[in-house]
């Protein structure tokens, strides 16, 4: 299995059952080295907290405000066109992400509101992930989701730069195709060789927890009782 190749449909159905934090501990007994990778690491807002996880293949892209686009007007529509066309084709579904190139005055002004939810949405994509602001928040699309390093009022000179290449956005580095899983919490990047193994291991990450969680709650609560909890936690493979 390779970025390029999707992975059956059951499998992101499957994968959409679990929060991100979860999917982050399964990702932590499939391939460790990763602890330190793959995910965002900066805070972002999030206005629709109660949808539910995301997966899907990733459209990337980056944007400038601070400054007008340097295209004649005909070009800049051609290039809007063809990012349109890249959202809308291969296999999905998909998640837009997208990085905002104006450094210290990152999120100036909002790629994202009431409109291009909406297109995006009609595109295929379930949401979008953005180190830039996003504006319109009643009138959003209902349902796609929304990770976003602010909310604000303008968009400002707000253009594409590109599409298609590697970005970055709150720390997490993506690829056009990776997989990727988002909710509330933040985004991770799910590596493909490893995609399968992470049901069973976030299943075997809950089996873990059970016996602490139980002593936790229990009003029989002692520090003995835990001791002894997660002794049997670590007993569980």
């Amino acid at each position: 299995m390779t970025a390029s190749t999707p992975h059956p449909a059951a499998l992101l159905e499957a994968l959409a059952r679990y929060d991100t934090p979860t999917i982050c501990n399964a990702l932590e007994v499939v391939a460790p080295a990763r602890r330190l990778s793959g995910y965002t690491v900066k805070p972002l807002v999030c206005p629709f907290p109660d949808l539910p996880p995301m997966v899907g293949y990733a459209r990337t892209a980056t944007i400038r405000a601070t400054s007008a686009s340097r295209l004649p007007a005909a070009e800049a529509g051609a290039q809007r066109l063809a990012y349109y066309d890249y959202c809308g084709t291969g296999h999905g579904p998909r998640i837009s992400v997208i990085q905002d190139l104006d450094g210290a005055n990152v999120g100036f002004g909002a790629f994202w509101g009431e409109v291009n939810s909406a297109v995006h949405k009609a595109l295929g994509c379930l949401g979008v992930i953005t180190d830039g602001s996003i504006r319109d928040i009643p009138q959003w699309a209902p349902g796609f989701q929304a990770l976003a390093g602010s909310i604000g009022p303008s968009h400002a000179y707000v253009h594409l730069a590109g599409f298609g290449q590697p970005v970055c956005v709150a720390g997490m580095t993506v690829s056009s195709d990776d997989l990727i899983h988002a909710d509330r919490h933040g985004a991770v990047v799910i590596p493909a060789d490893v995609a399968a193994k992470l049901p069973d291991a976030a299943e075997l990450c809950a089996r873990r927890e059970e016996p602490i969680l139980a002593i936790a709650h229990s009003p029989d609560f002692t520090l003995e009782k835990l001791k002894a909890a997660l002794a049997r936690a670590a007993e569980i493979h």
